[in-house]
């Protein structure tokens, strides 16, 4: 117990133990309760010693991290564990908004979804790259595809996140519409599922051809630019050096 509470938000990365840092590791363990999401606590379910353990459901993001600051408020250091990196459609802005100074926020990084697939695939990343949820819950999707619009425009290689969910099946229908106006048919795409898990699978396509692969809420879809190619399999965007 300790006379101020602490909050560790902490990516755990894509699911694996290699790709956890040691820092997310060290937190955890040091931690008098371990809070997320019922499948985020599996993932790190070795870690777990003698640590109080409070999961929850989807949907519950705001009442979890209440939870959490009122642990700490009480004296507890507090892991809040998110899948992938915490600041990048995870926890860390919840709690911030949430919490004052009578607790310490600490976020703590991890390997994004993002990064994962794009190892799984090569290289697609190299260059300027624009990150999209196509999840409309919490954004109108008006203004999403407004932004796939002008990403897809500037040339910018796009990773979507949230692709197709079983409630939401014709977001990626339209997003793919929306791309093939500025890129080509035969642009690159990569689809990665459960990136970095030990049921991953990879799947490397093109623009025209990206729906007739499976896609869902475990899928990364990475969508290349107009220098983007594919080289044995792998997907690769040219940074511009002389090779």
């Amino acid at each position: 117990m300790h006379s101020k509470g602490k909050v560790y938000v902490i990516g755990i990365g894509p699911g694996l133990p290699e790709y956890r840092s040691p820092a997310s590791v060290e937190a955890i363990k040091s931690s008098d309760v371990i809070v997320g999401y019922k499948t985020y606590i599996d993932l790190i379910d070795d870690l777990i010693e003698d640590q109080e353990v409070s999961s929850s459901g989807m949907r519950k993001e705001v009442d979890r991290c209440a939870h959490v600051l009122e642990l700490a408020k009480a004296g507890k250091t507090v892991s809040l564990v998110s899948s992938g990196d915490a600041g990048v459609y995870g926890m860390a802005g919840i709690m911030l908004e949430l919490a004052d100074d009578s607790v310490e926020i600490e976020v703590v990084p991890g390997i994004t979804a993002a990064n994962a697939a794009a190892a799984c695939l090569g290289a697609p990343l190299m260059h300027d790259y624009a990150v999209i949820s196509l999840s409309d819950l919490l954004t109108d999707w008006e203004l999403i595809k407004k932004r796939l619009h002008h990403a897809s425009e500037g040339d910018f290689v796009i990773a979507l996140y949230n692709p197709r969910s079983k409630g939401r099946r014709t977001q990626i229908v339209e997003a793919r519409e929306i791309m093939m106006k500025s890129k080509g048919a035969t642009t690159p795409v990569g689809i990665v599922r459960n990136a970095k898990r030990d049921d991953q699978s990879v799947v490397v396509t093109t623009l025209e051809e990206m729906l007739t692969h499976e896609i869902d809420m475990f899928s990364m879809v990475i969508i290349g630019n107009q220098k983007s190619y594919i080289k044995d399999g792998k997907m690769v965007t040219p940074r511009g050096y002389a090779v």
